[in-house]
C-alpha cells in the first residue's frame, strides 16, 4: 500500500481539519483543543478558591455548582473585601453584593445585604426560586431569613474594626443626627464626602472582589462573584458585582468573564458582556479583556491613571486570559494539569 496519501483524500481531510489549523487574523482565537474542566478565579487567594471549588468539577458535578462551593469558601474567611469579617462602608455597616449566573442563562443577584453570611448562596436562591433577577437590601435579607439563611450578629470583625477606626480619624467622618451644624474641616453627610478610597494606604486596592468563572465536563459554563464592596463607601452604594453583564457574563456558547476593580468603571461600559462579545467575534480572552480594558481608559484617560480595573475571561475551548489597566492585577487558574497563578498584561 502506498505511504503517500492521494489528492481527493487531502483535500477531505483538509475540509475536515481546516477549523484546527493555527492560522488566525492578529488577536483571535485559533481553535486547537478543548481544556475542561477548568476554573478560574480573581486576585491571589482564587487559588484557595478553585482548591474548593475543584472538588465539584473533578467529580464531573456541575459548574454551577462549583462556583457556590467555592464562593461559599471565600466567604467563610476573614478578609478585607468579602464575606460579613470584612471592612465596612463609611456608616460602620458591612453589606454584601454577589451574582451567579448558569449555563442556561439563568441568573440572580443580591445588593446591600446585611448580617448574612452566604451572600451568593441567596442570590442562588433568587435564581432558582423567583422570577426575578436582583433583589437588594431589606427585601434580600427577608428573603435570605425566608429560605432558611441565619441572621448573624452586626459585629465587625477584628480587622475590620481596627481599619475603621483609623479610617475615621484620617477622614473625621462624622454621621451622627443634626451633623449639618459642623465645624470647620469636619466632613459631613451634608457634603457628600467623604468617598472611598481606590487604594489602600499600604497600596493594596480597595476592590479584592472575588469573580469565579467556570466550564465543567460536559463543557457547560458558569459563573459567580462575591463581595463586600469597597471599604468606606458611601451606605447604599453597590459597584459591579451584582450586575449580570457587567461585573459577571456567561454565554453558553461563547465564553465567561468577570471582573475586578471600580465597579462603576466597569457598569458604564458593561464590562463583561462587552468581553464576551469580543470573544464572540473571535477574539482571544486575553485580547477581549484587553480591548474592554482600552474602552475605560478612552472613556478618560485621565481618570484610568488613578484606578485599577481587571477582566478575566475563558473561552469554549478552554483558554483563558485576562488583562487590567494597572500593573498588579492576578489571577488563578485550576485544569487537570496545571494549578497556578497569573499575572496579567496591562496597560500602563
Amino acid at each position: 500500500m502506498s505511504s503517500t496519501i492521494g489528492r481527493r483524500k487531502f483535500l477531505q481531510l483538509s475540509t475536515f481539519t481546516a477549523p484546527l489549523l493555527s492560522f488566525q487574523l492578529p488577536g483571535k482565537s485559533a481553535v486547537l483543543f478543548t481544556t475542561k474542566p477548568i476554573m478560574v478565579s480573581t486576585w491571589d487567594e482564587g487559588k484557595n478558591v478553585n482548591a474548593a471549588a475543584w472538588e465539584v468539577l473533578a467529580a464531573k458535578g456541575r459548574a454551577v455548582d462549583a462556583i457556590e462551593k467555592g464562593a461559599i469558601y471565600i466567604e467563610n474567611k476573614i478578609s478585607c473585601c468579602v464575606g460579613l469579617g470584612a471592612y465596612p462602608d463609611r456608616d460602620g455597616i458591612v453589606t454584601l453584593d454577589a451574582c451567579i449566573m448558569d449555563e442556561h442563562a439563568n441568573c440572580g443577584a443580591v445588593a446591600g445585604l446585611e448580617q448574612i453570611k452566604h451572600p451568593l448562596s441567596v442570590a442562588r436562591k433568587v435564581m432558582e426560586n423567583t422570577p426575578h433577577v436582583l433583589l437588594v437590601g431589606n427585601g434580600a435579607q427577608q428573603f435570605a431569613l425566608e429560605n432558611g439563611f441565619p441572621k448573624e450578629p452586626a459585629v465587625l470583625s477584628e480587622d475590620a474594626k481596627k481599619a475603621y477606626q483609623e479610617w475615621l480619624k484620617k477622614n473625621q467622618y462624622k454621621p451622627v443626627i443634626n451633623i449639618e451644624n459642623q465645624t470647620a474641616g469636619v466632613t459631613s453627610k451634608r457634603e457628600n464626602g467623604p468617598f472611598a478610597p481606590f487604594f489602600f494606604e499600604d497600596g493594596r486596592p480597595n476592590h479584592d472582589t472575588m469573580g469565579m468563572i467556570a466550564m465543567d465536563a460536559s463543557g457547560n459554563l458558569s459563573g459567580g462573584v462575591t463581595t463586600s464592596g469597597m471599604a468606606f463607601k458611601i451606605h447604599g452604594r453597590v459597584g459591579d458585582s451584582a450586575g449580570i453583564g457587567a461585573g459577571l457574563y456567561v454565554d453558553n456558547e461563547i465564553g465567561a468573564a468577570t471582573s475586578s476593580g471600580v465597579g462603576e468603571e466597569v457598569i458604564r461600559i458593561c464590562g463583561t458582556h462587552l468581553v464576551v462579545e469580543f470573544m464572540r467575534n473571535g477574539y482571544s480572552p486575553e485580547l477581549a479583556c484587553k480591548k474592554a480594558v482600552e474602552r475605560i481608559v478612552k472613556l478618560n484617560p485621565a481618570k484610568a491613571k488613578e484606578l485599577q480595573v481587571g477582566f478575566v475571561a475563558i473561552n469554549k475551548m478552554g483558554q483563558h486570559g485576562g488583562y487590567s489597566i494597572q500593573k498588579g492585577f492576578a489571577y488563578a487558574v485550576k485544569t487537570m494539569g496545571e494549578d497556578k497563578i497569573y499575572q496579567s498584561k496591562f496597560l500602563k
